[in-house]
């Protein structure tokens, strides 16, 4: 085996309720406009014919319970509440009757975002990584596995900021469903144990500020916190 110039860094991790054992994150698929009035609160539509994602890396997963701080580069800095698929399974063109077999288990996620970017980008007809992927803009809380979750349904999925509900739906309203989105990812990439999809977000995402506590809640899942902290200095 060759010798590394430089360690390599450590594998991202999930904590999964009820073992030791972690999950480790591969990759973080998100998608876009996955609820209708998320879509048109943000000026744009529903793609009927197809979902559309966007990435973030794995090394951007920050867990539940901490505080991050506030990003360089943006004065919008938006929070956007997210039910979390965990991929147990490798999934390759798998159909969608058979695309519930390979979850693992389920989420409470924030896809947090600088707004000002991503619609500077989109404004341009370019890519959102700037306004999506940086570091710890993938918060996430402990897995919950499939079993022990049941099915999906219409639970309800809420976001509060400093005590006060900002977001509030769901999951029935989703555009597309988990196995939908499943089925259409397996169709561009072989998707492999330790793949995370954030499925969207319900309307009234808006910015925060540092000193801003965050409290993320969907039905069956344990709570999700975060902190915005200061900036960090150069």
């Amino acid at each position: 085996m060759s010798e590394l110039l430089f360690p390599a860094a450590p594998t991202p991790t999930v904590a999964v309720e009820g073992l030791t054992a972690r999950f480790p994150v591969r990759r973080i698929f998100c998608v876009g406009r996955n609820f209708a009035d998320h879509a048109k609160e943000m000026g744009a539509e529903v793609d009927r014919e197809a979902p559309f994602f966007f990435m973030k890396d794995a090394l951007s997963i920050v867990p539940s319970g901490g505080s991050i701080p506030y990003p360089p580069g943006t004065s919008n800095f938006h929070h956007e509440m997210e039910f979390v698929v965990a991929i147990g399974a490798p999934a390759w063109q798998v159909p969608v009757e058979r695309a519930m077999d390979v979850v693992f288990g389920y989420a409470a996620g924030l896809d947090m975002t600088r707004r000002d970017l991503q619609f500077e980008a989109r404004a341009k007809q370019r890519p959102w990584d700037f306004g999506k992927n940086f570091e710890k803009a993938a918060v996430i809380g402990p897995i919950v596995p499939a079993a022990a979750f049941g099915e999906i349904g219409a639970r309800r999925i809420t976001l509060a900021v400093d005590g006060v509900t900002k977001q509030d739906g769901r999951l029935s309203d989703l555009v597309w469903s988990v196995a939908e989105l499943i089925s259409h990812l397996s169709r561009y990439y072989p998707l492999e144990p330790g793949d995370l999809i954030y499925t969207g977000t319900p309307a009234g995402v808006g910015p925060v500020t540092p000193g801003a506590v965050l409290t993320g809640a969907i039905d069956g899942l344990p709570p999700l916190t975060l902190t915005v902290a200061a900036p960090e200095a150069a």
